[in-house]
C-alpha cells in the first residue's frame, strides 16, 4: 500500500488550515500554518509559528474563533462557525471547522482549525442573513423606543438613538460602561440581579425602573427585556425603554388632587357635624326658656327667674347671628360677592374699641389684654367693619386658645416700607407648625395641643381674617407652635396708608385694585 504524505498533503490544502496549540498560559498559539493560510495571514513561517491567533486574526474573527475553540475544548467534539472571506487565489471561505484533539483522551490541547469553501447554498443563505440583518438594524435605528442591548458581563454593546435622544447620553459615553450606571442608585442591587437571572433562563419581563439622565435628573421608565442567544453560545439582553415622566406627574398629580378633594370633603364633613351641634345648643336654649315663659311655668311674667332665661335667650340668639354671619360671610367672599365700602379710619381708635369690647370676656377667662400701638400712626384707608371682624376673630381666638392668667397683646406699627402691621399674640396652647396651614383653610379646624378632641366653633375665624386681609390687598401670616403661643400678623400695603386724612379728594388707591380671593380663600399657611 502506498504510503500518504500527510505533511505536503496539509501543505498544499487549497483551503487555509493551521494547528493551534493550547498554552498553560490559556493562549492560543500557531503551531502550524499551511501555504494558504500563511498566505491569507500574510505571514511569513518564521513569523507565525508559536504566535498568538490574535497577532494574526483580526479581533472580530478572533473573538468567533476563541469561543469556537473553547466550545470544542469544552464538549470534546468538532464544531464550526461560519464566515465569509475570499483567499488570495480566489477561493471563497465561508466557514471553519475545529477539530479538537486530545492528548491522553481527556485534556484537549491541540486544534486543527481548516476552512471551508462556501457553497452556493451557504451564500444564498448568508444573502439573507444579510438581509434581515439590515432590516433588524433599520427597525433598531429608527424606532421611537429607546433600545440597549448588554452583554452577559452586563456591558452595553449597542444603543439605539432614540435612547441617546431621550436620556442625552453620547454613545461613546455608554458603549463597554455597565448597564447599573444608567440605573437609580436605588434600584441598581435589583436590576443587576435581574439581569443575571434573565440572561440564565432567558425568560422575558417587564416593569418600571428609573434612569439617570445626562443632565442628573432621573427619569421613570417602562422596560421589558428578552434574552437572546447568538452562535457559541453568545447571549445578550435586549431591553426595550418608555419614558413615562410626565405619565408618572400626570398620576402624581391626580393623586395629589384626589387627595386634597377627600380632605375637602372631609373637613366639610367635620364642618357640618360641628355646625350640626352650634346651632343646636342655642336654639335649645332659645326654644326651651322661651317655651317656659309662654307656659309661665313660674307663674305670670312678673317672676324674676323670667327675667334671667330672657338674657339666656338674648346671649343664645347673639351666638347665632355670630355663627350664621360667619358662614355667610365667607361665601360672599367665595362667590367674589363682596364689595369694599372703605373710608379713613383710626388705627389706635380701632385697636383701643376692640380692645374694650373683648375685655370682659378676656377678664371672665383670667386674661389681660395689652395694647401697643406706635405714635402719630396716619390713618388706614379700608373697610371698617370688616377690619374690626379681622381684630375681633384674632383677638376671640386668643382669648379661647389662652392659658389663664396669660397677657394678649394687640399692637399696630408700620414697617420700613410703610406697611401697616397689626398683630396680636398669647401664651396659649399654640399650634403644631404642620397643622398651620390647616388651621388657615375654611372648615380646618385643628385639636388643642392638650387634647385630639376638636375645638368648639365653625373653625372660619382664622380663615375669614385671612380673606378679609386679602379683600384689601394685604397678607396674613401666623407663627405659631405646641405649647409657645400663637403670633398672628395682618398687613396692609403702604398704598392704604395716609399721613393726614384729607376731607375730600381722590382716594389714595385709585389704580389699586386688589384681587378678589379665589375659591376656597386660604391656599396656605404662611
Amino acid at each position: 500500500m502506498e504510503n500518504i504524505d500527510f505533511e505536503n498533503l496539509f501543505e498544499e490544502m487549497p483551503v487555509p488550515a493551521v494547528i493551534l496549540d493550547l498554552t498553560a498560559e490559556g493562549d492560543f498559539v500557531f503551531a502550524k500554518a499551511n501555504t494558504a493560510a500563511r498566505t491569507f495571514l500574510k505571514a511569513e513561517t518564521d513569523k507565525i509559528i508559536g504566535a498568538k491567533t490574535s497577532e494574526h486574526f483580526d479581533s472580530e474573527l478572533v473573538d468567533d474563533l476563541h469561543k469556537c475553540l473553547n466550545a470544542a475544548a469544552a464538549d470534546k467534539k468538532a464544531t464550526r462557525f461560519k464566515t465569509s472571506f475570499l483567499t488570495p487565489s480566489g477561493l471563497k471561505i465561508g466557514g471553519f471547522l475545529v477539530q479538537p484533539v486530545s492528548s491522553n483522551g481527556n485534556d484537549v490541547n491541540r486544534f486543527q482549525v481548516t476552512g471551508m469553501v462556501a457553497t452556493s447554498e451557504d451564500a444564498s443563505l448568508q444573502q439573507e442573513r444579510d438581509d434581515a440583518i439590515s432590516l433588524l438594524t433599520s427597525v433598531f435605528d429608527v424606532s421611537e423606543v429607546g433600545i440597549v442591548v448588554t452583554d452577559d458581563e452586563q456591558n452595553i454593546i449597542r444603543v439605539n438613538d432614540s435612547f441617546i435622544r431621550i436620556y442625552g447620553w453620547s454613545r461613546d459615553e455608554l458603549i463597554g460602561q455597565p448597564f447599573v450606571n444608567l440605573i437609580a442608585e436605588e434600584d441598581r442591587i435589583r436590576a443587576q440581579r435581574s439581569h443575571e437571572e434573565f440572561m440564565k433562563s432567558g425568560i422575558r419581563s417587564s416593569g418600571e425602573m428609573k434612569i439617570v439622565r445626562r443632565d442628573a435628573n432621573v427619569a421613570n421608565a417602562l422596560f421589558t427585556t428578552a434574552a437572546l442567544e447568538l452562535s457559541l453560545g453568545r447571549r445578550f439582553q435586549v431591553t426595550t425603554i418608555m419614558d413615562i415622566t410626565l405619565r408618572k406627574q400626570m398620576e402624581l398629580s391626580l393623586r395629589l388632587a384626589k387627595e386634597q378633594a377627600d380632605a375637602a370633603n372631609q373637613a366639610k364633613s367635620t364642618f357640618l357635624a360641628n355646625m350640626s351641634h352650634e346651632l343646636r345648643t342655642p336654639l335649645n336654649a332659645i326654644i326651651g326658656f322661651s317655651e317656659m315663659m309662654m307656659k309661665e311655668t313660674y307663674g305670670a311674667l312678673g317672676n324674676d327667674k323670667y327675667k334671667e332665661y330672657m338674657g339666656d335667650i338674648h346671649v343664645s340668639a347673639k351666638h347665632l347671628l355670630e355663627i350664621i354671619n360667619e358662614v355667610l360671610d365667607m361665601s360672599k367672599i367665595e362667590a367674589g360677592r363682596v364689595e369694599l365700602d372703605e373710608e379713613y379710619m383710626d388705627v389706635e381708635g380701632l385697636v383701643a374699641s376692640v380692645g374694650r369690647m373683648m375685655a370682659s370676656r378676656a377678664f371672665s377667662s383670667g386674661l389681660q389684654i395689652e395694647e401697643d400701638v406706635q405714635p402719630n400712626m396716619p390713618p388706614l384707608y379700608a373697610d371698617p367693619r370688616l377690619v374690626r371682624q379681622i381684630l375681633i376673630n384674632l383677638v376671640g381666638n386668643a382669648v379661647k386658645y389662652s392659658n389663664t392668667d396669660g397677657v394678649i397683646k394687640v399692637g399696630a406699627m408700620q414697617d420700613e416700607y410703610a406697611n401697616l402691621i397689626i398683630y396680636v399674640s398669647d401664651e396659649g396652647v399654640g399650634i403644631p407648625k404642620e397643622k398651620i396651614a390647616l388651621a388657615l383653610e375654611p372648615f380646618g379646624q385643628v385639636s388643642t395641643a392638650q387634647s385630639n378632641e376638636p375645638v368648639q366653633g365653625t373653625g372660619l375665624g382664622l380663615p375669614l381674617a385671612k380673606a378679609m386681609t386679602e379683600l384689601h390687598g394685604g397678607t396674613l401670616r401666623l407663627e405659631s407652635d405646641t405649647g409657645k403661643g400663637t403670633k398672628v400678623f395682618v398687613e396692609f400695603p403702604a398704598e392704604r396708608m395716609k399721613r393726614t386724612n384729607p376731607k375730600g379728594g381722590q382716594s389714595p388707591l385709585s389704580g389699586f385694585k386688589p384681587q378678589q380671593p379665589a375659591s376656597g380663600v386660604a391656599q396656605n399657611g404662611e
